[in-house]
């Protein structure tokens, strides 16, 4: 600390009062003034106004996660593994963790089969459920895939993702593909779930779901 023109300077702060602090930028603009009602030590209040500060600016820089009805869904959400598995343990519905416990292999079945993992996660909640129903877990298939009437058994919870994910690339997602009819929501559920009009909104609800944990 410096004494300089009756102020007391302890760091970016200068205390003009007892009562009144101005925090300054490193090239001495203003960033505000605040009133201090109390005369609690000086570092105490510059400590919790740089916590303060720090938040507001991770908050200014955190990534948008947007979603559409009509979004490419071949498209990346845009974040890291890390922040993907931060995002999917602060998901309240997730409450088995099968999601989180997946969140490593489902981000990389995303990268390798060109998913978006909002989708991905979004469409596995609407077949599945949050929690993972008995019978989509007991068989390891969690997006309905069916043969001869009946759920496929798959061997472990990453076989069955992988082989959903790798349908969803090889047979809805591809263009030429057998069951393709564009990239949005809808042109999925065509060939997906065509009896099921309202297959588009559910899945879209769940997605929702996700961007609603990220916000907060």
């Amino acid at each position: 600390m410096k004494q300089s023109k009756g102020a007391i300077m302890v760091g970016s702060i200068t205390m003009i009062s007892t009562v009144a602090i101005l925090f300054t930028s490193s090239m001495g603009g203003v960033l505000f003034h605040k009133e201090v009602e109390t005369q609690e030590p000086v570092m105490e209040i510059y400590e919790r106004a740089v916590e303060t500060t720090a938040r507001s600016s991770i908050d200014r820089t955190k990534k948008k996660l947007e979603i559409a009805k009509d979004m490419d869904l071949t498209l990346r959400c845009g974040l890291t593994k890390d922040e993907f598995k931060e995002l999917i343990k602060n998901l309240t519905c997730d409450k088995t963790k099968f999601f989180y416990d997946n969140s490593d292999t489902i981000y990389e079945l995303c990268e390798k089969y060109e998913l978006n993992e909002i989708f991905f996660c979004g469409l596995i909640a609407a077949e599945s459920g949050w929690s993972i129903s008995s019978r989509h877990r007991e068989k390891c298939n969690y997006i309905s895939m069916m043969s001869k009437g009946k759920l496929i058994r798959y061997a472990s919870e990453e076989e069955g993702l992988e082989a959903a994910a790798k349908l969803l690339h090889n047979k809805y997602l591809t263009e030429g593909a057998i069951y393709y009819r564009g990239k949005t929501l809808e042109d999925v559920r065509k060939g997906f779930c065509p009896k099921i009009k309202k297959w588009t909104n559910l899945v879209y609800e769940q997605m929702e779901q996700i961007v609603e944990a990220y916000e907060m």
